[in-house]
């Protein structure tokens, strides 16, 4: 059965302070850039006929919990939410064993990460490099189940950064 990924890198976090990496917060940007990304996703479920995310998976870093924490906050449902700590510095074939784990009732799934894992797996499910600055999100659609993730070709559906414009979005029937 076919499955929607979006991926998503975290919003803008601040260097300002003398925090370990782990604990860095979101800057006042990333927290306004968040909220906007959580309202594109609510766009997506409806304009896109997808179903409402059923999980989130969330590097255990303070700034990917944060912008997690504001996407849901703009969705009509919050899904649960398991953090996993291979997504912290996960390479994209470790990002892709974590999405090989879902379990197959999920419809759509959220994986919040950092670079430069988050492209990487874009680019292993799909065969597409796209840019994910921070708050950069990629909805990519997959033909079969979670488990075979990788073994075909998914298709990037949606990319982008709000609110610096819309996101690239293809009309479901394309896929």
């Amino acid at each position: 059965m076919p499955k929607t990924l979006v991926v998503v890198r975290h919003a803008k976090s601040d260097w300002s302070g003398r925090h370990a990496d782990r604990e860095r917060p979101l800057a006042e940007r990333g927290q306004r850039q968040a909220p906007r990304s959580g309202r594109w996703l609510a766009e997506q479920v409806r304009d896109l006929s997808i179903s409402a995310p059923g999980l989130a998976v969330v590097s255990p870093a303070e700034r990917t919990r944060a912008t997690w924490a504001l996407i849901a906050a703009e969705l009509a449902a919050t899904p649960p939410e398991r953090l996993d700590e291979r997504i912290y510095a996960g390479s994209g074939e470790e990002l892709l064993d974590v999405v090989r784990e879902i379990t197959a009732e999920v419809e759509v799934a959220v994986l919040v990460g950092h670079l430069p894992g988050v492209e990487d797996l874009v680019e292993l499910l799909t065969g597409e490099w796209v840019s994910m600055p921070t708050s950069a999100m990629a909805a990519v659609w997959l033909p079969d189940t979670w488990a075979a993730a990788g073994h075909r070709r998914g298709v990037v559906r949606a990319h982008g950064r709000p609110p610096e414009g819309p996101l690239l979005a293809l009309p479901s029937g394309e896929c």
